[in-house]
């Protein structure tokens, strides 16, 4: 039981941590995009070297959907997650259905995320700092919200078996830091051909 309540106090605060981060990223983004659709020719503050550059992301296709800019979308998510960070702050009770809706909010923040992160890496050839913070702080909120419902059965689901379900929620943080592994490890692999210069 001291674990329910340890993650139900704990869940507002990530949300609302992670929303603030990503809306400020967000911000940023979004004012350097309008920046660079005024002015071409501008360069953004976030423009550090020929691997981190939002610059080279922001004039892609990848870039924006249907015609609308990423960070416009980031804007719009981590305002809904610091709203429902500061009701369950409030120690309110939410539904059932509108846990569920939360989840697949971050189920579709965290699969855009493994989305930008291939084609940034694979495709464009070049990581935006202010998406990297916004990547770095998707997979908590999906990782928790999801185990947070489990534990509440908010969700169902039949190849979850408890002994699995408990297994998950034992080792959460193991399971965390080697996502975080794996992306790192990605990164410093794929750019190594940069990297190795700076040394």
């Amino acid at each position: 039981m001291r674990k329910n309540i340890s993650l139900r106090q704990s869940l507002p605060i990530i949300f609302i941590v992670v929303a603030i981060i990503g809306l400020a990223a967000s911000y940023a983004l979004t004012f350097d995009t309008i920046k660079v659709l005024k002015n071409p020719a501008y360069i953004p503050s976030c423009n550090i070297n020929p691997i981190l550059s939002c610059g080279d992301v922001m004039k892609t296709k990848q870039g924006e959907i249907l015609g609308v800019p990423n960070p416009i979308f980031g804007l719009i998510g981590f305002s809904m997650l610091l709203t429902f960070g500061l009701v369950l702050s409030t120690g309110s009770v939410l539904k059932k259905w509108l846990w569920q809706l939360i989840n697949a909010g971050a189920l579709a923040g965290f699969i855009f995320f493994v989305y930008l992160f291939f084609q940034a890496s694979f495709r464009i050839h070049a990581i935006c700092p202010w998406c990297f913070v916004v990547w770095m702080i998707t997979p908590p909120v999906f990782w928790y919200t999801t185990l947070y419902n489990l534990r509440e059965k908010n969700l169902d689901f039949a190849f979850i078996k408890p002994k699995l379900s408990a297994w998950l929620q034992k080792h959460h943080g193991e399971i965390l830091f080697c996502w975080y592994l794996i992306v790192f490890m990605t990164l410093f692999v794929k750019f190594y051909y940069y990297w190795k210069t700076l040394v």
